[in-house]
């Protein structure tokens, strides 16, 4: 059994890694810290793990940390694996982030979207961005893998096809998505207010959301030119799931058939990417509670373009889903265990 660990546990993405990890058949969980819940059962915390999860929340000891795990999840808000990167990946042990501060290739990148400095240069350059559909060759000799971000992962894997075999334009790519009110977080604010998001749907960070660059440079990467994307989020009256709808031009005349049959080439194999049949679009209660990304494609021929849609959980295949199926590669593990079955419907 590999020994696993949670830095920041008590979030929703570290309460679905718990619940994920606890069930995992070659993975034991030996330590959740907190800041906020030290010295109370988890299931107090979660109540719906009791008498499935017994840990006890712990202030954060990283020298106990990395001498109990092999495999350590940071699931903090951006700017906190920073400190923390190098004394566990100096150490030989493998580290999973799930904020933000190793996503960009470029440091200067994070310092100019994040507003924080970026203390662990050396680290970035070695850094593994953890799309495993992409990326997933790099990610198996990784020891510092950043874990994609929820918009990202839905509006790159939409894309990756059709940038990969120059079927649509570059610059004429405008992404709308919309997430559940779990992407906010657990902590308190105004905008997740009961009574502000219930009946209610709202654009938010127009032409400034910090998703725009990590999208951009995967994009980038896939068709070999600068991308550049108009990308609006929404926050929306459901608490999980992220429903992307993507449009862009096509660069020649393509039937559905021949641009579905370029997916299907693409995502052959993949266990977690599902293409939809034509007439089929995704939706999120379609995926939620699962690590799947649902794909569903249709050229609009009276216009010129394609418009994909993309369903994930933007808690499971948006963070911690994602995050396991990154230490499964590392690990040599079968890339679906614990991650196996359908989501829950309705």
């Amino acid at each position: 059994m590999f020994k696993a660990g949670i830095i920041g546990a008590t979030g929703y993405t570290g309460a679905e890694l718990v619940r994920i990890l606890h069930r995992h058949p070659q993975v034991e969980l030996t330590a959740l810290t907190t800041q906020s819940y030290a010295g109370k059962p988890f299931w107090e915390v979660y109540p719906h793990l009791y008498n499935y999860v017994d840990l006890i929340c712990e202030e954060r000891d990283l020298e106990k940390l990395i001498g109990s795990c092999e495999v350590i999840f940071v699931s903090l808000p951006h700017g906190h694996a920073l400190a923390l990167a190098g004394e566990i990946t100096g150490r030989g042990k493998i580290l999973i982030d799930l904020g933000a501060d190793f996503r960009f290739r470029s440091p200067d990148v994070y310092e100019k979207w994040y507003g924080v400095t970026h203390t662990a240069r050396e680290l970035a350059a070695q850094a593994v961005y953890g799309l495993p559909e992409i990326h997933r060759e790099k990610i198996r000799p990784a020891r510092l893998v950043a874990n994609p971000g929820c918009y990202p992962t839905s509006v790159i894997l939409g894309l990756a096809p059709l940038l990969k075999n120059g079927l649509v334009e570059p610059e004429s790519i405008v992404i709308d998505s919309k997430s559940g009110v779990s992407g906010a977080g657990r902590g308190l604010s105004l905008n997740t207010h009961y009574c502000e998001v219930n009946e209610n749907i709202k654009a938010y960070g127009v032409a400034s959301h910090r998703h725009t660059p990590e999208i951009e440079q995967e994009l980038s990467l896939l068709a070999g030119v600068e991308v550049t994307v108009s990308f609006t989020p929404h926050l929306t009256p459901m608490t999980r799931g992220i429903l992307s709808t993507i449009y862009g031009k096509l660069t020649r005349p393509a039937s559905q058939e021949e641009v579905l049959a370029l997916y299907r080439e693409f995502y052959a194999g993949e266990p977690f990417v599902r293409l939809l049949p034509a007439g089929m679009l995704p939706a999120t209660k379609m995926v939620s509670g699962s690590n799947h990304c649902d794909l569903g494609v249709v050229v609009d021929r009276r216009t010129g373009r394609i418009v994909v849609v993309s369903a994930i959980d933007n808690l499971i295949k948006g963070a911690s889903g994602q995050a396991v199926q990154n230490m499964n590669i590392i690990l040599g593990l079968p890339e679906t265990a614990g991650l196996e079955g359908p989501g829950v419907y309705p």
